[in-house]
């Protein structure tokens, strides 16, 4: 009954948890990566809009769900075979982490826009990679 009562109070939010399981259940290693690079570039943009329109709560959220992407994203590098790849998006990821919980202090979206515009950009990359790679196999 618990979970009927939550899909009921938020059906949206409750959708997107389910769209999230059912993506990640199927994807593989560059897939789950591209995900959280979509759902980062997301929070951020949702985080702007928030700081625009003096939503704390759900700009508190976004920047606390980014936050988090951007640690998991570091956790998966690997230094060993990733080398200079991966020292560089260790330091990119510190720096956005940075800028994000810089940003939650002021009401200003455009930090936010712009680590989200920079994140983009290198998601565009990773998908671009991983779909030459998946097209030698």
């Amino acid at each position: 009954m618990a979970y009927a009562t939550a899909l009921v109070r938020n059906p949206a939010a409750t959708y997107r948890q389910i769209d999230a399981v059912g993506r990640t259940a199927t994807a593989d290693g560059a897939g789950l990566v591209q995900l959280l690079y979509d759902d980062l570039v997301a929070a951020l943009r949702a985080a702007a809009w928030a700081a625009e329109h003096g939503k704390l709560a759900i700009k508190s959220e976004r920047v606390t769900r980014a936050t988090a992407i951007l640690f998991a994203l570091e956790a998966g590098l690997d230094f060993v075979k990733g080398g200079e790849v991966s020292r560089t998006l260790s330091t990119l990821y510190a720096g956005a982490r940075a800028r994000i919980v810089d940003a939650s202090i002021g009401q200003d979206p455009r930090p936010f826009r712009d680590v989200a515009g920079q994140l983009e950009e290198i998601g565009h990359a990773w998908r671009e990679a991983s779909g030459a790679s998946a097209a030698a196999a």
